[in-house]
């Protein structure tokens, strides 16, 4: 059902870029009764059949013939729009959001010539949130966009994508984080490690296109990045504290009137926005109420929630596999739980759990709550988790008991359908990023296709030579994201059905872990998902890269990365040593001979010797 409806919605996406290419011209059907001239200095005298005319600052003037002198002259009063290398006065945008998306939209604009304001409706910008992944697709993009943004992000970059990352057994991994590869003997042999299911063709997927390899940087060291690179380009680019709350369209050509949060108004040819998921431009766009949930929290200002909530947690780790791996699926029965290396011998996981709406335990991590503010605060969230992954490796317990209780996040996860019917623009205004597409985070693109927005905005937006062509540039924007973007919601949210609602352990003819149907079924698409879907889909969401192939350029930052990045790590690993880190509990491994075996394939082995 999901596939037939992704398929309807390109097939529309599709129609709705053939009627815009096929749709009458205005300008070609007036053009033989009508001469237009345009002047763009105030010197310029023109004179067109007779009439002439003082041509005003950046001004359109039009002349026509006596049988279309009856037309409103304020039909007319367009103006005209220049770059650094084109005569006219620049193009003035307001961003609503300063976040990811926002600020890289800023920053592109600023590039072109562009009199770009951010409207944030944070007082001040403070160093929060976790890693955001940049798969190579927006590496691409950012080195399009400016080369100095892309070598700084790269020096605060940590490579995942060059080593071994894919999904794990949960339960049939032995806990000794070994790297193992696969091999067709497990199905007769019952010593053959069955630690790893599939391994995603990440590197492989990069080559191909010739373009860095996937990884994280740290949200705060981006945004800074980013706000620097502004700051050098307009000192006051930014309005802290006075967020956008509404806007009124003037009309074709005449901009868009942004109402801020203070009570103040400002004018704009344009109004962007990229304030998040709960948007406020969104929220004026479709009629829609801030925030305004359901009585049943399925829904929430148009999103639905996606049926899961994830904790999230960061620690110092050495573990035997620390080099060897970026991230890790761990799957089991309903759930799965991740880690990735983030940099610095720091491992970030989430474990993502098929609970109600509302069963809020921790912080988002993102403001305005705190750990008081949550269901059982005294609640220690570590044995919490674990106790949701009884009978898991002893990996996943390793990786828990060495992260501080206190650090824990937790976030419901909503997610959008595409917007095929009511677009991204109203006049002169348009969305981008979590705005319009929020999606879940499994194929780490959320942040991604927002950079891709940004890209795609301004190149369209640079294209327009009058006030007239704005709408018609926001809606060639649409066109040209709507189709990928609608994809690329469809595969993120079909990994998370895919893994809690149809994966389960994978059966083995040498235990008793997967019995069910849909273990069955998830041992015959292994090789199915190796083959064919994850190669196709990594090299999918690659296929998008303006930069062009980088030649050398991707294994040369891999080889300078690595040993930056042993060196950093094996500090922070001493470091924790020296000083301690705040363990969940006592480490599985410290109580393993005191205690009964927990793990369900440590439950199998004691079993078998005792036979």
């Amino acid at each position: 059902m999901k596939l037939l409806l992704s398929s309807v919605f390109v097939v529309l996406a599709a129609n709705v870029r053939i009627a815009d290419a096929f749709a009458p011209n205005p300008t070609l059907l007036s053009a033989k009764t009508t001469t237009t001239t345009i002047t763009t200095t105030t010197t310029t005298t023109t004179t067109t059949s007779g009439l002439s005319s003082l041509a005003s600052p950046s001004k359109t003037s039009l002349f026509m013939s006596e049988d279309e002198s009856s037309e409103s002259s304020s039909e007319t009063d367009y103006e005209i729009l220049g770059l650094p290398a084109r005569p006219g006065r620049p193009l003035k945008v307001a961003i609503a959001g300063g976040g990811v998306g926002g600020l890289t939209a800023a920053l592109c604009m600023l590039k072109k010539g562009f009199d770009v304001t951010v409207y944030e409706k944070t007082s001040a910008f403070a160093r929060f949130g976790g890693p955001i992944q940049f798969a190579s697709n927006a590496l691409s993009v950012l080195k399009e966009i400016d080369e100095r943004l892309f070598q700084r992000v790269m020096q605060k970059f940590t490579f995942t994508g060059t080593r071994a990352c894919g999904i794990k057994d949960g339960l049939r991994s032995d806990g000794s984080f070994r790297m193992t590869q696969d091999s067709l003997d497990y199905l007769w042999n019952p010593d053959a490690p069955a630690d790893w299911f599939v391994k995603f063709p990440l590197k492989e997927c990069a080559d191909l296109f010739g373009l860095p390899y996937t990884g994280v940087i740290d949200r705060p060291d981006l945004q800074e990045i980013l706000l620097d690179e502004c700051k050098q380009m307009k000192q006051d680019f930014i309005q802290n504290g006075n967020p956008v709350i509404g806007y009124t369209n003037n009309g074709k050509g005449k901009g868009v009137t942004v109402n801020l949060a203070d009570g103040t108004q400002q004018q704009a040819d344009v109004l962007v926005g990229s304030d998040g998921i709960w948007s406020a431009v969104r929220a004026c766009m479709y009629g829609e109420e801030i925030k305004k949930s359901s009585p049943d929290l399925l829904e929430r200002q148009g999103c639905k929630y996606s049926g899961y909530t994830v904790f999230a947690g960061e620690t110092i780790l050495k573990t035997p596999d620390y080099y060897e791996t970026g991230y890790k699926v761990y799957i089991g029965p309903q759930r799965y739980f991740v880690t990735s290396d983030v940099g610095d011998g720091r491992i970030q996981w989430y474990a993502f759990f098929a609970l109600p709406p509302g069963s809020k335990k921790a912080p988002s991590g993102w403001g305005g709550s705190e750990r008081t503010d949550q269901l059982e605060p005294g609640e220690n969230l570590v044995d919490y988790i674990k106790s949701l992954h009884e009978g898991w490796s002893d990996e996943i317990m390793t990786v828990l008991d060495s992260t501080p209780p206190d650090s824990v996040e937790q976030r419901d996860l909503y997610d959008r359908y595409p917007e095929i019917l009511r677009g991204w623009t109203d006049g002169n205004v348009c969305l981008m990023g979590d705005a319009v597409h929020a999606m879940m985070p499994n194929l780490g693109q959320g942040g991604c296709q927002a950079i891709e927005d940004a890209y795609v905005l301004t190149e369209c937006l640079a294209n327009t030579k009058s006030t007239e062509k704005v709408q018609d540039a926001l809606k060639d924007y649409y066109n040209q994201r709507i189709v990928r973007v609608s994809i690329v919601q469809f595969l993120s949210r079909l990994a998370s059905d895919l893994i809690i609602n149809a994966f389960d352990t994978p059966w083995s003819p040498h235990d008793n872990l997967g019995k069910s149907w849909k273990s069955y079924l998830t041992f015959f698409w292994k090789p199915i998902l190796q083959y064919v879907i994850f190669p196709f889909q990594f090299a999918y969401l690659y296929s998008y890269y303006p930069s062009g192939r980088m030649g050398d350029l991707p294994e040369t930052l891999r080889q300078k990365w690595e040993e930056q990045h042993l060196k950093v790590s094996e500090e922070a690993f001493e470091r924790v040593e020296k000083e301690g880190q705040k363990a969940a509990g006592p480490s599985f491994f410290q109580n393993a001979a005191s205690t009964a075996s927990t793990t369900a394939l440590a439950a199998k082995k004691d079993n078998e010797s005792e036979d």
